[in-house]
């Protein structure tokens, strides 16, 4: 069983900046891929970044060249640097992550509860 847990969203204003941070627990061996989606209201839950952990980073469309995604393995965290808010990027967003609970176990995705991002015009 692996606990994620988002923080860091909030209200800001058009052209700010937030950085959200993401904790995995429980039974983690190893945690892979780690990535970030959003989900607007009305809208398809979309990738916003991704990181492999030998820190390779792949970015979707929404935020490529406004958002960087990092990560510390020793603290089993992953994080979302998201700079020029605009209004559209306003969503719930969420940390994915697939882990290994041990050595030679299969890896299964986790899913955490969401963090709010609301950027005002």
């Amino acid at each position: 069983q692996v606990q994620l847990v988002e923080s860091g969203g909030g209200l800001v204003q058009a052209g700010g900046s937030l950085r959200l941070s993401c904790a995995a627990s429980g039974s983690i061996f190893r945690l892979n891929l780690m990535n970030w989606y959003r989900q607007a209201p009305g809208k398809e839950r979309e990738l916003v970044a991704g990181i492999t952990n030998d820190g390779r980073t792949n970015y979707g469309d929404s935020m490529k060249g406004r958002s960087t995604i990092s990560r510390d393995n020793a603290k089993n965290m992953v994080y979302l640097q998201m700079n020029s808010l605009k209004p559209e990027d306003t969503a719930v967003y969420y940390c994915y992550v697939v882990v290994q609970s041990s050595r030679g176990s299969v890896p299964f995705a986790s899913w955490g509860q969401g963090t709010q991002v609301t950027v005002s015009s």
